[in-house]
């Protein structure tokens, strides 16, 4: 057992009570895949880091040579962008089956097939289709198990590649913090939210015509109410997680709180109450329920969304969820499932969390994933919202000679103040928190894959550097030169982003 390895183990030992302990045990990846990942989202955090202005993060005209030319961007031939399509997509089935290869170590072992025997009750055992196992995380190489301490103690010992060892979080609904309408949409915006018109989405689907058509944006969430008048056919696919992670047998679309479907409408929203709702309203959306009402969720049911909606071929991942984090080193619990993300060309965008400055929630805190603040009707930084400079000490995917890795969060900030939107039962509320900012991000994405090239044009890793650094850099700067804490870059501006794509060649 390596050091790093035994210390976290005997923390989870020495910190949470209990004779059985809910784990997440994470298995080794393909060390090649992710150190190139790495390597690269390692050098994008060391260029914001040192950025001045939103602009210096503009991704390079399509088909001008970056510093390192590549063949396939030399050509820039319909021939050459669809097998580099191809390419990803066996890379990505490739990362899929070492996925589920990894793991094979544990389900081998006769300590954890006694483990697992006691997660899986009669009813789910039986519920199992013939020759399926216990549930495998295939995007984060992970499986979840209760574990005695005993059991735990020795696991590491027993069973070649583990990585690393998480608790299985409980992760609470965020907090929903009701509002009155802002003055703005009493007496200026009469027709949409305020945070679509801020956001400039109206002059964005009248300038190029376009409202998110061919988008689907995955929600991970408490689920959605799918007969809401601004919903109703507008989500493509549907499951249901337990805390384990197992996916629910005949489960059709509910919202078990309100949280999700106010988020949804914030994505893909029509008009029903007389205002404009959502940022992409012909795009789709693939509802994973990872959040159960008022009993939350675990960090399991995440991991098993985030495969699903990656299975469901997604092209965003909006997650409006967390558990907060008061010290500055980031947890790994995510860090291999959003790094599968990357692969697939897929960003996941994340609430940076409602606790406040100095603050962050996981997994809006990890290097890979698109954070979001919240900002009010005035531009200004929301009260509650979350940020801080985190710092990486040591990693398994970043070059040890880029350790320790500082970077600051949130990367940008959008409407997340009194933002009206859809609940279930077909009717209207103003909710306020980083929650309601993030899906303007992930439907701001969706707006700008639907009216670009860039899916034609990019794949992978690629794909998500240049959307993220066009949304990143159209932003308005707010706050500080260049990234800061409470702004991150500054707000989103969709139109702006679009504009430069399309300038840019994409």
């Amino acid at each position: 057992m390596s050091k790093p390895l035994q210390q976290r183990v005997e923390h989870i030992l020495d910190t949470v009570p209990g004779e059985k302990l809910d784990v997440i045990v994470q298995m080794e990846a393909d060390r090649a895949i992710t150190a190139r990942l790495a390597r690269a989202a390692g050098r994008a955090v060391r260029h914001r880091r040192l950025a001045l202005t939103p602009r210096d993060l503009l991704p390079q005209p399509y088909g001008k040579p970056a510093v390192k030319p590549r063949k396939m961007e030399e050509t820039a031939s319909d021939r050459a962008r669809l097998d580099q399509a191809r390419a990803a997509t066996f890379a990505l089935k490739r990362i899929q089956e070492s996925g589920w290869h990894s793991t094979d170590a544990l389900m081998n072992n006769p300590m954890v097939q006694g483990a697992l025997d006691r997660m899986l009750t009669p009813t789910r055992k039986s519920s199992l289709p013939k020759g399926e196992g216990p549930n495998r995380f295939w995007t984060s190489r992970a499986m979840p198990l209760r574990l005695t301490r005993w059991e735990l103690a020795r696991l590491p010992d027993k069973v070649a590649g583990i990585e690393d060892i998480h608790l299985n979080r409980r992760l609470s609904v965020p907090a929903l913090l009701q509002t009155r309408r802002p003055e703005v949409e009493e007496k200026e915006v009469f027709h949409s939210t305020w945070g679509l018109e801020r956001c400039n989405a109206l002059a964005a689907w009248g300038l190029f015509g376009n409202r998110g058509r061919g988008v689907t944006i995955g929600l991970l969430d408490t689920g959605v109410d799918a007969e809401h008048p601004d919903l109703k056919g507008k989500i493509a696919h549907w499951a249901e997680f337990d805390y384990a992670g197992n996916q629910a047998d005949k489960s059709q679309p509910h919202d078990s709180h309100t949280h999700g479907t106010h988020c949804a409408g914030t994505l893909v929203g029509g008009d029903g109450s007389g205002r404009c709702i959502g940022l992409a309203p012909e795009a789709k959306i693939a509802a994973a329920l990872v959040l159960n009402g008022e009993q939350g969720g675990t960090d399991a049911q995440v991991l098993a969304g985030i495969d699903w909606a990656v299975d469901q071929g997604v092209d965003v991942i909006s997650l409006s969820l967390g558990g907060l984090m008061m010290d500055p080193e980031t947890p790994s619990t995510y860090t291999q499932a959003i790094l599968s993300c990357v692969e697939a060309g897929i960003p996941v965008v994340v609430a940076i969390g409602n606790e406040g400055e100095q603050t962050t929630g996981s997994p809006g805190n990890d290097l890979f994933a698109l954070s979001v603040g919240a900002t009010d009707p005035q531009d200004r930084v929301a009260a509650f919202s979350g940020g801080r400079t985190q710092i990486i000490y040591e990693s398994d995917y970043i070059d040890p000679a880029d350790l320790p890795l500082i970077y600051s969060k949130p990367e940008l900030t959008a409407p997340g103040v009194a933002v009206y939107s859809s609940v279930p039962g077909g009717s209207y509320q103003s909710f306020s928190g980083t929650s309601m900012a993030t899906p303007h991000v992930a439907a701001a994405i969706a707006l700008l894959l639907s009216t670009t090239s860039i899916r034609d044009k990019k794949a992978g890793l690629e794909r998500v550097s240049t959307i993220q650094d066009l949304i990143i850099g159209s932003v308005t700067d707010l706050g500080e030169s260049g990234p800061d804490h409470r702004y991150g870059f500054g707000r989103l501006d969709v139109l702006r982003a679009i504009g430069f794509a399309k300038k840019l060649g994409y």
